[in-house]
């Protein structure tokens, strides 16, 4: 358990990266391409974590992020990006990524958010309680499944925890720092705008006019709610 895939080609900050994850206990693989990383993601079994580079000789890491999640949605990723790239954070996200870190990083930040994202794929056993109904939604919590008028929502780790929160919550005024500290954790790193790209993203699976979202609601200066709408 506690496998991470490891896909970057420049060798000292993959040597960087699989030295300090090792030093924390997990068991890494690396990929220095595009290929192999899709390579291992077909052949290697119960491989918890992609960390993903963006800049790759043969293809870019958005690519391989939309590969994997094509193959599974509980997988966590991470996005290695640029500092001045500020756009491959959000198209990082929007491909299915859950998180992000930009270069340079600290082993201590690169460490804490692959604890935090290795978490919250540990946690699909957890949940107590079976199933949370708030129609036309049903969430299954033992397999961390949502259903729309029993039709099946294919959601990330993160966006699961997202909807939990909101569905626990009706009609209840959210900050973003709320749901960043519920979701990422209180020790998370990273910007207040990873929240709003999950909810874009979130908004594209689940509302049937994401322009004009129904059940999720913003909070213009403030953050989102879960609006449950009037029936009939």
């Amino acid at each position: 358990m506690r496998k991470v895939l490891v896909m970057e080609d420049e060798e000292y900050i993959r040597e960087f990266v699989v030295i300090n994850l090792k030093r924390s206990g997990y068991d890494v693989i690396e990929a220095d391409t595009g290929q192999k990383a899709m390579e291992y993601i077909d052949t290697v079994p119960d491989i918890d974590i992609a960390i993903l580079d963006v800049m790759l000789p043969d293809t870019d890491g958005f690519t391989v992020c939309k590969y994997i999640r094509q193959r599974s949605q509980t997988m966590g990723i991470l996005m290695l990006t640029a500092k001045t790239q500020e756009m491959d954070k959000v198209t990082g996200l929007m491909s299915g990524a859950d998180d992000y870190v930009t270069k340079p990083f600290s082993p201590a930040e690169l460490t804490a958010r692959i604890d935090a994202l290795y978490r919250r794929v540990a946690m699909s056993d957890k949940d107590t309680k079976n199933e949370i109904s708030c129609p036309p939604f049903k969430l299954n919590t033992k397999s961390r499944t949502l259903y729309k008028n029993e039709k099946i929502i294919e959601l990330t780790q993160v966006e699961y925890a997202i909807i939990k929160n909101f569905i626990e919550n009706p009609e209840t005024a959210m900050s973003r720092e709320e749901i960043l500290n519920t979701v990422w954790g209180k020790d998370f790193f990273g910007e207040l705008k990873i929240v709003d790209v999950n909810v874009r993203r979130i908004r594209k699976k689940i509302e049937e006019d994401p322009a004009e979202p129904q059940y999720i609601q913003t909070i213009w200066g403030y953050g989102y709610k879960w609006s449950i709408p009037a029936q009939g």
